[in-house]
């Protein structure tokens, strides 16, 4: 959105249009996030509190906590009120209604979710108002958080992904030929619905009177209430990063506890103790498994204990690397002494169930459509998986989907011949045989997408002390996303479109960028992404600069 196109924000509010310059408010967020970064590092607890108070009064916190609920999957689930924000006087209204006097949290909605095991997942569901009031009151909790949660804990964490959880677990633990050979595989008993409420009020640094009142909300189920005694609910906008700072912890009380390496006696011992955290799972890893069974599992219970949690005895595993274990749909384990992540067992057969179901749930669609249905599914999985050994994968995956599109054709022309089939099917495209595609009313050819076509690209793992919200490590951030950028179409394409709408020089220094001067993605001070030259990169961050767009001609 063009910014000089925005009409002031309290006559866009007045007149009922909740349209604004998102970027100039994200800015305003983010310079009080640093600040309270700033003040945690400093241990300036105080001083926290007063900038967090400062963000939640925030004109700017208000619109984009709205936008984030009003703008997610949820955004047309009400709570128990039956209430959606769907038009944008709506919206408007409910910026005036973001205040923390007279706010009374109201009771969740529960409903239930099938688990793959069969089993169903409780959520609860908050009101609209109280979703935003969450959303609110987590931009001033998450930096907090991303300062003092352990540097391998990844899960539901900014700029943090299973990827890079599966890359830890590769690189810090099993990369070495004397790594870790046996494996802790942690399954937490409820964790979202068992964590005390008295720990989290006395230990997260939030506003106590606020996070109170969303932990005993209640439930209302089937029209009747019941109390909460205990538990974040899956299905708050704030519970992951409660979640998070609950299990907090765990990974450097371990490695306190046992620390990698100690002399006993002249000899050097190495108890191998790793620490891998992705929301409620977890890995660790041990020299042996009778040091796991006898010394580290009964501190991970106390842990556990003081929180409120259990274990699940029947669940919680210790595993040797040679029979390999699975994490977060993926299978780690060591053939003949080498370490290879693949895509686990479970997490194919469910995805092919899911595609299998899908093709059979539209027996009389048009080719086309049914095209448009499996691609999402097709690329989303295998870009999922796209930074393993997963090609011998992909190829088995299309083997079975190719399978169960001549099911579906077969069942369409009963009376046809397998060869006149696939003549009306399947088409010869380049050096390729048998391509399930179908001719648009554009006329061209729509292609079923193929997993083995994905490109395997290792992934490069965040690093561990890294914080967005702190300055230091703006560069560091800004370099990541024009790499992640690159390695996609789609990515490609827009550092294209801006680097054309830079008439093709740096913003900086007004030169060319070309293949031999390099470029660098940089947020400028509206927000927005702009290329500039590596040089100038460096300097703008070195001088804290403040980058200004040249004018266009």
């Amino acid at each position: 959105m063009n910014a000089s196109a925005c009409a002031p924000d309290d006559v866009n509010l007045k007149a009922g249009k909740f349209d604004f310059n998102w970027k100039k408010h994200e800015v305003n967020v983010k310079k009080l996030q640093m600040r309270i970064v700033k003040a945690q590092q400093e241990k300036r607890y105080n001083k926290v509190k007063a900038l967090q108070w400062l963000l939640v009064h925030s004109f700017s916190a208000k619109i984009l906590a709205i936008k984030r609920v009003t703008e997610n999957k949820g955004k047309n689930t009400p709570g128990i009120d039956g209430v959606v924000w769907s038009t944008q006087k709506q919206k408007c209204e409910a910026v005036k209604e973001l205040k923390r006097t007279g706010y009374t949290a109201e009771p969740l909605r529960r409903v239930f979710i099938p688990k793959k095991n069969g089993k169903k997942r409780p959520l609860g569901i908050p009101t609209m108002k109280d979703r935003a009031q969450q959303a609110l009151y987590l931009q001033a909790l998450d930096p907090v958080a991303e300062t003092i949660l352990d540097n391998d804990t990844y899960g539901f964490r900014p700029r943090r992904s299973t990827a890079d959880a599966i890359k830890a677990i590769f690189c810090a633990v099993f990369a070495d030929k004397d790594c870790a050979e046996w494996v802790i595989e942690g399954d937490i008993k409820g964790c979202f619905d068992n964590i005390s409420h008295e720990w989290l009020i006395e230990n997260i640094p939030l506003d106590k009177g606020v996070l109170s009142q969303w932990l005993k909300a209640g439930i209302v189920f089937r029209g009747e209430y019941s109390d909460t005694f205990a538990g974040t609910p899956q299905g708050g906008v704030i519970s992951p990063c409660l979640a998070n700072l609950a299990l907090n912890g765990l990974g450097s009380m371990l490695k306190e506890k046992f620390m990698t390496r100690k002399v006993v006696k002249g000899k050097e011992i190495n108890n191998k103790v790793h620490t891998i955290v992705y929301a409620d799972d977890f890995i660790i890893t041990g020299k042996s498994k009778e040091f796991l069974e006898r010394e580290v599992l009964p501190e991970v219970r106390r842990f556990m204990e003081k929180r409120g949690l259990k274990l699940s005895e029947e669940k919680t595993v210790i595993t040797h690397i040679n029979d390999g274990f699975d994490f977060l749909g993926q299978n780690i384990r060591k053939y003949k002494g080498k370490v290879l992540v693949k895509p686990s067992k479970d997490n194919v057969k469910r995805f092919l169930e899911n595609i299998r179901k899908t093709i059979k749930e539209h027996p009389m669609i048009k080719q086309e459509d049914l095209i448009r249905l499996l691609n999402p599914k097709i690329r989303g999985w295998a870009n999922y998986h796209r930074h393993i050994a997963a090609k011998e994968t992909f190829s088995y995956v299309d083997y079975h989907i190719y399978n169960a599109l001549q099911s579906w054709c077969k069942r369409r022309h009963p009376k046809k011949g397998k060869w006149w089939i696939n003549r009306k099917y399947f088409h010869h495209i380049g050096n390729r045989h048998w391509v399930f595609a179908a001719e648009t009313e554009k006329g061209k050819l729509l292609e079923l997408l193929r997993a083995d076509a994905t490109k395997i690209v290792r992934h490069t793992k965040i690093r561990k002390e890294a914080n967005p919200y702190d300055p230091e490590w703006e560069v560091y951030f800004e370099e990541r996303e024009g790499d992640r950028m690159f390695e996609s179409m789609n990515g490609r394409k827009r550092l294209k479109e801006m680097w054309k709408k830079q008439n093709r020089k740096c913003l900086i220094c007004e030169n060319e960028i070309n293949k031999e001067s390099g470029w660098k993605v940089h947020i400028g001070k509206s927000g927005k992404r702009e290329l500039i030259h590596p040089e100038c990169h460096a300097s703008v961050h070195s001088v804290m600069l403040n980058v200004e767009p040249a004018e266009m001609q």
